[in-house]
């Protein structure tokens, strides 16, 4: 009975094993596409935060160097592949609410999804395993409103 099941596991872990290895690329594929949202969605947040504490209007070269770079220089690595200061929308300082009025600064990544070129997309690093093409993410646009000074 043993010399007929010889080899049996080998050829079911042969049959299985692309399954496996397509469910373990597209976990990590979609864990870094959460990564990277995260990271954009944080330093999105930042550059808000520093926009609010400025006068409206001014600092808009350093606040989209914040989001793409992480800080005020342009110099350094983006924060995410492909990711351009042109991907940045200008900022938008505007009055809302009344009695009192609040003075609000938005900035943004032009996304993919909502958005016309030029705009940011998740690129995966395979594009395509075992004839399965995984493609890219569209992100929406990635957006942070603060309370501004007046």
């Amino acid at each position: 009975m043993k010399h007929k099941q010889a080899g049996a596991a080998l050829v079911e872990f042969a049959l299985i094993l692309p399954l496996l290895l397509i469910l373990t690329f597209i976990t990590t594929e979609f864990s870094r596409a959460l990564y990277q949202y995260n990271t954009l969605a944080k330093s999105v947040r930042d550059a808000a935060r520093y926009l609010s504490t400025q006068s409206p209007g001014t600092k808009i070269d350093e606040s989209k160097n914040l989001v793409v770079y992480g800080s005020l220089a342009n110099t350094g690595s983006p924060l995410a592949f492909g990711l351009a200061r042109d991907q940045i929308k200008t900022p938008e300082w505007k009055l809302k609410g009344a009695n009192p009025v609040i003075n609000t600064v938005t900035i943004s990544i032009a996304g993919c999804a909502t958005s016309p070129p030029p705009c940011y997309k998740f690129v995966p690093l395979m594009n395509s395993a075992f004839g399965l093409n995984f493609g890219t993410v569209d992100y929406a646009d990635i957006t942070a409103t603060m309370r501004g000074a007046l």
